[in-house]
């Protein structure tokens, strides 16, 4: 029969946090949560280590790190007990007489909630997809393909005292110089961008860098183009400051320069692959967009998306780097080349943009957090960014053209947008074909896809795109996970 401590400390002995760690956390919570006795001492730390089946060091070192933080108290020949100082400042969670939690909605959560962002059609995207053998998942990294140890390198060094005096005060609505010079010299340089510091800021990634926009370019009247299909997160971020929204056409050269293009303020592209095609803008159409952006006086968004994957030629160089380029506003983000969950991004725009950009997010939440920018900038000066970038391309090529093999071997009876570069293909299959149902089908199998309807503006969106990623997924994995996509669409013909 498990004792009380086996019940309260539940370890993980395959989890990255250390057995210690753990104790100490599981001690924390069961007493702040009142499960302990401010007057019974814990266990002895033998006693602790036999029930728990770990080394009795283990266990001393847990308490003494709870006493060492005012947590616990230790009594002479007594043994350890909760410090009711924990107490002191706490009030404990409200609940009715009958012992139940209170909960309840309040009336004015239907009446003053003036936006309901939950209700717009997004990407889904499943939550245990690592778990999965076949993620055609986009937008995440595989894990093996991140510089860890570089990164670690970079965190330390961030954190000795004459670095951490740089960052550790609040920088109200600055960013850290040294990130401002090396995305200046060292990033933009890269996609032909050369600009003043005063033009560049830090954003919590691309997807924050373009709300920011919104909210400073787009009022109820704006009228804003988005390609169609188009990145979701975009035309719901629009949609909640406009409902004057157009949808531009794509084609194998990319954003379609017609009429509905000229009428707009305002149109946000992703010219390098476009979103969810992966088609790049050709240079003469880029040439063509700027002069109609200058003639008609529409401001240009460009998210730069994954413009160093291309695996035929060298990278368009960026909309923002050529001549007549006042119109455009540059947004970029480290998410699909390092780390999504790092959310670093920069916009790029005239220099009274950024001063009330800045103004802007200081209401928002000030600055990024200065110990990540300060880390990232090391990163980038140390030459770790360069390598990574030569990396993820040697080995994104590899599985680009595996991918691509596997699909004009395998799915034949599909359509794939040609792409040269990215980290994903664009597929449609016949108009019957429902691509929900596949996707559930082929979830049980192993298989994840991103369904396509939810890039396409309208309710009457087709149901028979998808998406398939591959820098999730090893190389290795790549035709058996496109053949499980083959059975079923054979099966199902």
């Amino acid at each position: 029969m498990k004792s009380l401590w086996n019940r309260l400390i539940k370890l993980d002995r395959d989890s990255s946090k250390s057995l210690q760690i753990q104790i100490r956390e599981a001690i924390v919570n069961a007493a702040l949560e009142r499960l302990l006795e401010m007057e019974k001492p814990l266990p002895s730390s033998r006693e602790l280590a036999k029930d728990l089946n770990v080394a009795r060091n283990t266990v001393v070192l847990a308490y003494q790190h709870l006493v060492d933080e005012g947590f616990l108290d230790s009594r002479e020949r007594k043994g350890f007990f909760i410090n009711p100082q924990v107490y002191q400042d706490r009030i404990d969670k409200p609940r009715h007489e009958d012992g139940r939690e209170l909960e309840q909605m309040p009336a004015w959560c239907e009446r003053l909630l003036l936006k309901q962002p939950s209700l717009q059609r997004n990407i889904r995207k499943n939550k245990n997809w690592k778990d999965y053998p076949y993620p055609f998942i986009f937008g995440q990294l595989d894990f093996n393909l991140i510089p860890i140890h570089e990164w670690r390198e970079c965190v330390h060094y961030s954190l000795n005292v004459a670095e951490m005096r740089q960052w550790a005060t609040d920088q109200v609505d600055e960013d850290d110089p040294l990130l401002i010079e090396q995305i200046q010299k060292r990033v933009l340089p890269r996609r032909g961008i050369w600009t003043r510091p005063e033009n560049i800021m830090v954003t919590l990634g691309a997807q924050n860098a373009l709300y920011l926009i919104a909210s400073l370019l787009v009022g109820e009247n704006t009228k804003v183009g988005i390609e169609n299909p188009g990145y979701p997160d975009v035309r719901n971020i629009m949609s909640l400051k406009t409902n004057n929204l157009a949808a531009l056409d794509v084609d194998e050269e990319g954003v379609v320069i017609n009429d509905a293009l000229k009428s707009c303020d305002v149109i946000y592209i992703t010219p390098s692959h476009q979103v969810p095609s992966g088609v790049t803008m050709s240079e003469p159409r880029r040439r063509a967009l700027l002069a109609t952006a200058a003639e008609y006086g529409i401001v240009i968004i460009e998210d730069d998306f994954e413009a160093e994957s291309n695996f035929k030629h060298e990278p368009q160089p960026a909309l923002k780097s050529l001549r007549n380029s006042d119109q455009v506003i540059y947004v970029g983000s480290t998410s699909k080349t390092f780390a999504p969950g790092l959310r670093l991004g920069y916009m790029v725009a005239p220099a009274k943009m950024i001063h009330e950009a800045r103004a802007l997010r200081r209401l928002m939440y000030r600055h990024a957090p200065a110990n990540n920018q300060r880390a990232a900038a090391l990163f980038i000066s140390l030459g770790h960014y360069d390598k990574m970038i030569g990396r993820l391309h040697t080995i994104y090529k590899e599985r680009w053209k595996a991918m691509n093999a596997a699909i004009e071997t395998h799915l034949p009876m599909l359509k794939c947008v040609p792409n040269f570069g990215g980290s994903s293909f664009w597929l449609e299959g016949p108009s019957s074909l429902d691509v929900d149902k596949m996707a559930t089908a082929l979830e049980q199998k192993g298989v994840v896809i991103e369904i396509g309807s939810v890039f396409f503006m309208g309710q009457d969106a087709p149901t028979n795109y998808f998406r398939l990623g591959f820098a999730s997924i090893p190389v290795g994995k790549i035709e058996a996970g496109i053949l499980m996509i083959s059975h079923y669409l054979r099966d199902h013909s």
